[in-house]
């Protein structure tokens, strides 16, 4: 993850930042998270291992684990390399093309938090797909 990291926080929302749960106190707040390779998960979109039941929901999971301490990142990062290059098989698209380069890009760095987002961004558009194909 990128020194820097700003995170805005609604009043009682918890974060977890390299394994410790953090709750905000009663009014909005925003801080900076300036150490590198730091992994931040917010709680509020966490994914619980029975919610990830499509394949983007597995890949984000997948991100999710590392971040929350569960797995190692050198064992998930070929893993999660895999899932997205396997994700580039159905969403051609230019923009998910663009969206699933940059989660690429942070995987290759050890950046986490940034793949993780990049993935969650995919989830409307999995969602739509999965809708038509009923």
């Amino acid at each position: 993850m990128m020194g820097g990291l700003v995170l805005k926080l609604a009043p009682k929302e918890r974060v977890l930042i390299n394994g410790v749960v953090i709750e905000n106190g009663d009014r909005r707040s925003r801080f900076s998270i300036m150490t590198p390779q730091a992994n931040v998960l917010r709680l509020r979109d966490a994914i619980h291992p029975e919610q990830a039941n499509t394949p983007v929901r597995r890949v984000c999971y997948a991100a999710q684990l590392v971040l929350s301490g569960d797995m190692e990142p050198g064992e998930a990062r070929q893993q999660l390399l895999r899932r997205v290059e396997e994700l580039s098989q159905v969403f051609t698209d230019a923009d998910s093309r663009r969206v699933l380069t940059e989660a690429t890009e942070a995987l290759v760095t050890e950046q986490y938090y940034k793949c993780l987002k990049s993935l969650r961004s995919l989830l409307p558009r999995e969602e739509r797909l999965m809708a038509y194909r009923q």
